[in-house]
């Protein structure tokens, strides 16, 4: 949903309930957006450095340090991505939101997942996690390559996505490119 100083994403996760991305970075701003949430475990975007936008939160906001990343971008390609042996991959599309989970075969576990919208040209990836026992197999790359695919079939040529220190690595072995900080912050009075 657009918003005066961006848009808001709901999520709908007891940790992220939703996040609110500035488009501008200011002290207004900030406090405009933030003043309009009252649920907690809400989050703020935001594309200037921590220590900045501390400095603009107002009461019960704080930056999670943890989560503080990266804008990235890249433009989109098809690759045809093939789950690697023993795992499963199922696409599916809900509300404008596209839903990729790998299993594993033999247990039936999710193994990793993510998320991406496409708004005009632009698709947003979002909430890509590996699971922890299933790391090092290629699964990112191919949650993260299905949804391009899917992105370029819905008319988008640019990806977008926040980075943590620890995905941004993965992204850039997949050509996405580092373009400012992005703070994030959360809601918890």
């Amino acid at each position: 949903m657009e918003r005066p100083w961006g848009v808001y994403m709901a999520v709908g996760d007891e940790r992220l309930v939703g996040r609110h991305v500035l488009l501008h970075a200011d002290e207004a701003t900030v406090h405009q957006a933030a003043a309009a949430v009252t649920v907690p475990q809400t989050w703020l975007m935001v594309f200037d450095e921590p220590e900045q936008v501390a400095a603009w939160l107002p009461r019960g906001w704080e930056v999670d340090h943890a989560e503080t990343g990266h804008l990235m971008t890249v433009d989109l390609q098809v690759t045809g991505p093939v789950p690697p042996e023993g795992y499963s991959r199922t696409v599916e599309t809900r509300d404008g939101v596209t839903y990729v989970c790998v299993r594993d075969d033999a247990t039936d576990e999710n193994a990793a997942s993510g998320q991406a919208s496409v708004l005009g040209g632009n698709a947003v990836m979002d909430r890509i996690v590996t699971q922890e026992a299933h790391r090092r197999r290629g699964l990112g790359s191919l949650v993260m390559r299905t949804l391009t695919d899917s992105a370029v079939a819905a008319g988008a040529t640019l990806g977008l996505l926040g980075a943590t220190p620890q995905g941004r690595a993965l992204y850039e072995t997949l050509g996405w490119k580092a373009h400012s900080i992005l703070t994030e912050c959360v809601y918890r009075p």
